[in-house]
């Protein structure tokens, strides 16, 4: 009897033990930088893990994985090898921050802001959408 309520509870314990966190970002820059490497590199997984998840986030977020995954493995291949090349880095407020970036591969300049809720810095997409107009 304790054998059959003790492995499933050890089990879900374990599921919920997830090795795959990561670092909660140290400031605008750090939260900036690490999504777009993991952007770049094609890792959705840790790019989500910076990404302030509101429903426009989302379906933006969720737009860029269907193009992903349309892309030919060469051009992964030269967005993973690409290098960031950060153009501004400016603070807004003590709590939100837009950052400013190309990369080696594609030369064109994007925005994404930064924010911080509940101490967590995150970035939220919509500032693309602000700088496209």
């Amino acid at each position: 009897m304790v054998k059959r309520i003790l492995f499933p509870a050890l089990f879900l314990v374990a599921a919920c033990n997830d090795s795959n966190t990561f670092k909660k970002a140290e400031d605008a820059t750090d939260a900036g930088r690490q999504f777009i490497r993991a952007s770049l590199d094609g890792n959705a997984e840790k790019a989500s893990a910076y990404l302030y998840t509101d429903s426009t986030n989302k379906m933006m977020f969720d737009k860029w994985e269907r193009d992903y995954d349309h892309m030919s493995p060469e051009e992964k291949q030269n967005y993973k090898d690409a290098e960031i090349r950060i153009i501004d880095i400016h603070p807004i407020n003590d709590s939100a921050t837009t950052f400013t970036y190309a990369n080696s591969y594609k030369n064109d300049t994007t925005t994404i802001g930064v924010v911080r809720i509940k101490g967590e810095w995150l970035v939220d997409l919509k500032e693309i959408l602000r700088h496209q107009r």
